[in-house]
């Protein structure tokens, strides 16, 4: 008879209270080539750069990452440690840090380059961690010793400018984000003074005090994300101990998940979502020189977390999906439509646009939709990508028939501003990302000519890279950033539907297994990283409708429970296990329905045998 441990590598536990379900874990990396402390950190998982900290004493050093090992780079020309990073690993910042605290080092993937300096100097403040290197925000800090500071510095690329102070300053807390939409967790008044949990947001004018941390911490926690998907991991907890605690952020809330495998402070860390995520170096005691790799399941159908006996009952237990999940009823859209886009978590959505709505702008909060500022220039048959504090609308046409237009349109949270313009007149494409970084693909152009193009965004300008395999109008799409996306599904009109799916890993696209039913006009999870979920559309050019979902684990598509009503043209939010179906076309009229996927999990007795 096989054993557990034969199975699964390890013993079952024993407790006599239920666990927690699974919510992600890390694993082992490549060690950093020299361990420190007071390290700085920018990039994502599979390509991140740290540099500076301390070894015996402040260092220079530099290295990259590129998902399995670090390697030396050129050093920054200022030795300092406590300097926060913004950017990518071949596009960052290193900003201010001790002792040279004024001092702002810009990185293009080889050499480090001393540029404007920010006006009040300090260290071991907070920044943004995701948007571009000529797009960053600094914030708090100290002067002196520990001479806190509340000021928030604003870069544009050429220059840093004051903007609205946090309401509570403090050192070496958890900063992540965009420029315009940013948040600012835990620190400290002080090495041995209070250490806060509190947690504020940034909107682009004005910070917000907001839910706390559900443990506070300071010392340079590591931290990674955006305003609606962020984490924080380490620290030093109130009681000066080294924590292993790692919390993920959703826009609202915090949430206590898996934790680190060796408690530190000083870490570094990386990463654009919270879904995949990097912890290096830091102290445990002593110099570290661990790196650590987050990752979060996308996959409906899992083991949400270790069989175990409880004592209590005397019972085998284990944590299980009940089922591959299910479509259940949401909020209603005030205004119905379709040919709209779609963008952000179930919890916190937008829907833009469309048949129907022309410039409309709706926000979700889980349970209704409450209209917020219109587009300056309504648009349909559009694509969108962000968050509800920070989001992109790229292409589409005025009005169905039209001229296409390339107008780019950046949204803040209240308002919307025009922005960089696609490289040509598109609709109907796939696009993914973040504000800061994304990409736009395929689609309609000049006007009704499918095309395989495709253009990655920095947060202020589009640059043209590989073509899609498979020329393709009307697709769904998912991704977590600029190199990190999925192209599923599209069409050549009027008869020619594809199933193909295309991955892109920020350098090329790669084609992977097909969807079980060829479709466009599909709605999508747009936020999901390598799973996505793809529901409804048309096989046919736009009639009939399908009401069919399908999950994709990273290698494969399983089709899942059905849409409660049959659809095309509507819009996808959410990650795979938690999606959000919107609006669209039933075949005879638009719709303002709203649909919501979720994975249950419950606890169940497991049988012996």
């Amino acid at each position: 008879m096989a054993k557990y441990i034969e199975i699964k590598g390890g013993t079952i536990q024993s407790t006599d209270t239920d666990p927690e379900t699974y919510l992600g874990s890390w694993s082992s990396g490549g060690a950093i080539n020299t361990a420190r402390r007071g390290i700085g950190g920018i990039g994502i998982q599979t390509a991140a750069l740290c540099y500076g900290g301390i070894a015996t004493n402040a260092e220079a050093l530099s290295e990259t990452y590129n998902g399995s090992s670090w390697t030396e780079g050129n050093n920054i020309n200022t030795a300092r440690h406590s300097a926060l990073g913004v950017g990518t690993s071949t596009a960052g910042l290193a900003i201010g840090g001790h002792p040279d605290r004024n001092t702002v080092e810009a990185y293009d993937g080889t050499n480090w380059t001393e540029t404007h300096e920010i006006n009040t100097g300090r260290s071991q403040g907070g920044a943004t961690s995701a948007g571009p290197s000529t797009a960053a925000l600094y914030f708090s800090g100290v002067t002196g010793p520990a001479t806190l500071k509340d000021e928030v510095e604003s870069y544009n690329g050429s220059s840093w400018s004051e903007t609205t102070e946090v309401n509570a300053g403090r050192r070496l807390g958890a900063g992540f984000g965009t420029q315009t939409a940013a948040v600012f967790a835990g620190g400290s008044s002080g090495n041995t003074a209070t250490v806060y949990a509190n947690t504020e947001t940034w909107n682009g004018s004005a910070w917000s005090e907001v839910s706390e941390l559900n443990n506070a911490r300071s010392e340079q926690p590591g931290a990674c994300g955006i305003t609606t998907a962020g984490m924080v991991f380490g620290g030093l907890d109130p009681g000066a101990n080294y924590t292993v605690n790692c919390e993920t952020w959703d826009g609202s809330s915090w949430t206590e998940v898996g934790n680190l495998s060796t408690g530190r402070y000083m870490l570094g860390g990386a990463g654009t979502q919270n879904t995949t995520a990097l912890a290096f170096g830091g102290t445990t005691g002593s110099n570290s020189d661990a790196t650590e790799e987050w990752a979060f399941p996308s996959a409906p159908v899992v083991q949400v977390g270790h069989a175990w006996f409880n004592t209590a009952s005397a019972t085998l237990k284990g944590h299980v999906a009940q089922g591959t999940g299910a479509w259940a009823s949401g909020g209603n859209l005030n205004s119905a439509g379709y040919a709209v886009a779609g963008f952000g978590l179930q919890t916190a959505a937008l829907l833009v646009g469309g048949i129907s709505r022309t410039d409309s702008n709706e926000e979700y909060n889980g349970s209704s939709w409450s209209e917020e500022g219109d587009l300056n220039a309504g648009r349909t048959t559009f694509s969108g990508f962000g968050t509800t504090t920070a989001g992109i609308v790229v292409g589409g046409e005025n009005a169905p028939g039209s001229a296409n237009i390339n107008t780019v349109e950046s949204w803040n949270g209240s308002a919307w501003t025009e922005v960089g313009d696609i490289p040509a007149t598109t609709r109907s494409m796939g696009a993914f990302g973040i504000q800061t970084s994304g990409v736009a693909a395929g689609g309609k152009a000049p006007v009704n000519d499918v095309v395989a193009t495709a253009s990655s965004w920095d947060g202020s300008s589009w640059t043209s890279i590989s073509n899609l395999g498979q020329s393709r109008a009307d697709p769904g799409e998912a991704g977590t950033s600029g190199t990190n996306g999925i192209i599923a599904g599209g069409e050549t009109p009027p008869s020619t539907q594809y199933d193909n799916t295309e991955t892109w890993d920020g350098t090329s696209w790669t084609e992977v297994n097909n969807l079980n039913t060829a479709r466009a006009y599909v709605g999508s999870s747009t936020n999901s990283g390598s799973g996505m979920s793809v529901f409804a559309g048309s096989p046919s050019g736009g009639s009939p409708t399908v009401d069919i979902t399908e999950f994709f684990n990273g290698t494969s598509w399983t089709e899942v429970a059905d849409l409660s009503t049959a659809r095309r043209s509507g819009a996808g939010a959410g990650t795979a296990v938690f999606a959000l179906s919107v609006a669209g076309y039933t075949g005879t009229a638009s719709s303002t329905s709203t649909e919501e996927w979720t994975v249950p999990e419950v606890t169940k007795t497991l049988s012996v045998s």
